[in-house]
């Protein structure tokens, strides 16, 4: 499954390397990699390998789970299809509560004690989904963990990931990525140390014109 949605990702442009030509990421930093897995809401054989993929996800990780909560936005439109195939209920996580209305950050019935499984796009330093896990945490719910797309597997989202003792279950990764890129011509075989060396320290921008 790893590789075939790695192969899905890059076809689609969902991500893209491009480590001659660095991208600049909010925070200041070069980044060889772009991902905007939404893209893949847009190609539905992709979408098809996707939500299929992280119900397999639910199914097998999380079999007691009764309530899937999107985050906000990213992770709604797939929370919501994986839900429909697996016949479950969901919702979704707002970045902030609603300044009108009844002010919810939670959208959707959620009751205290129900397991949730979140459900996230792109993990990278994992700060947004644990905020997410946190709001549904306080809300009374049982988050079991995370299932997502695509995982850096940055350290710095690994140590926020056992700080808040949540778990998560990614279809594809970094590290399969670029070697699944190399192995189809998207990069040079000896690009893939560089953008290991990214992911491995991003701050660190040595690995640029290597």
């Amino acid at each position: 499954m790893e590789k075939r949605i790695a192969k899905d990702l890059l076809s689609i442009g969902a991500v893209f390397l491009r480590p001659e030509e660095p991208f600049t990421w909010a925070s200041g930093i070069k980044s060889p990699v772009y991902c905007d897995n939404r893209l893949t809401l847009t190609a539905p054989a992709v979408r098809d390998d996707i939500e299929n993929g992280l119900a397999e996800l639910v199914r097998k990780y999380y079999p007691e789970a009764e309530v899937l909560m999107g985050t906000s936005t990213a992770g709604i439109a797939h929370a919501a299809i994986t839900g429909h195939l697996l016949n479950m209920p969901m919702g979704y996580v707002r970045s902030g509560n609603k300044d009108h209305g009844r002010q919810n950050r939670i959208e959707g019935k959620l009751e205290p004690g129900q397991k949730v499984v979140v459900v996230e796009d792109l993990i990278s330093t994992g700060g947004s989904v644990i905020e997410v896990v946190d709001a549904l945490r306080e809300a009374g719910a049982e988050v079991l963990g995370i299932v997502s797309i695509f995982t850096y597997g940055m350290q710095k989202g690994l140590d926020r990931m056992a700080e808040a003792n949540v778990i998560n279950h990614s279809l594809t990764n970094f590290d399969v990525i670029t070697k699944v890129a190399a192995e189809e011509g998207y990069i040079k075989p000896e690009d893939v140390e560089r953008l290991i060396a990214f992911r491995n320290n991003p701050s660190d921008e040595s690995w640029i014109g290597k």
